[in-house]
């Protein structure tokens, strides 16, 4: 039952129960949870208090509201190791997620002049940019930057629809032994928010990514920036896997 003596506000206790009960299964995905009006008699609480509770959880897009049928539990979100070693369109792949790219510029060999933390900065570099949309829909772009040497001739390839990682094994029998990466929260140039089809002042998931292999360290690095509304993007720890 609720604490009427503690600092915790009825309405946050009230949706730490409901929170406890949908995850201990008591209401399961897909379920309508009981009306306001059902809350507030079981709890000894008024409906306003009621509402503060399903509104908060409704927020964490924890419940969601149908109108007119009530409030129910939300299913679990989409989750994609987006940042294993298997690489972008594998991790999607995996999960049964249909995803196909859109080659925002294809690869070629050039000059890197900007960013700071750009390990190839001011030498060549084989450079691709691309959009991955699952199921249709945006979720993701990739600047990524490949070493010149240790990849010649990688720009023969079509990367429009193929694994990046793949074509790496396959061609090149290469695969990266360990990597860092650096996580922030951004906003975009309207170039790259059209892309996602999201607004300028949208944040962002960003994330620079360095990959090391046995010939070189820092072989490639890739700037990601994701949308993170409909996939939650996770990293497993404890370790690289590239399967």
């Amino acid at each position: 039952m609720l604490n009427t003596q503690s600092p915790i506000p009825l309405y946050h206790q009230l949706a730490d129960i409901l929170l406890n009960k949908i995850r201990e299964g008591e209401y399961p995905a897909g379920e309508r949870i009981p009306s306001e009006h059902v809350l507030a008699e079981t709890y000894g609480i008024g409906r306003p208090t009621a509402r503060q509770a399903t509104d908060l959880l409704v927020r964490k897009r924890i419940l969601k509201r149908k109108r007119g049928a009530g409030t129910f539990v939300s299913e679990p979100s989409k989750e994609v190791d987006l940042f294993s070693l298997a690489g972008t369109i594998s991790s999607f792949q995996k999960k049964g997620i249909q995803i196909t790219t859109k080659m925002l510029q294809p690869i070629c060999l050039k000059i890197v002049e900007n960013g700071s933390e750009n390990p190839f900065k001011g030498n060549k570099a084989y450079f691709v940019s691309r959009l991955s949309l699952a199921e249709n829909r945006p979720v993701l772009i990739e600047d990524i930057y490949l070493h010149a040497a240790l990849f010649s001739g990688i720009d023969r390839f079509d990367l429009g629809g193929r694994s990046l990682s793949q074509i790496v094994d396959e061609h090149y029998y290469m695969r990266p032994v360990s990597g860092k990466q650096n996580f922030r929260i951004d906003s975009l140039e309207k170039e790259r928010a059209d892309g996602l089809d999201v607004s300028i002042e949208t944040p962002v998931l960003a994330v620079q990514r360095f990959l090391d292999f046995p010939q070189m360290e820092n072989g490639i690095y890739s700037e990601l920036f994701c949308r993170t509304d409909q996939y939650v993007f996770s990293q497993t720890i404890g370790g690289f896997e590239d399967d």
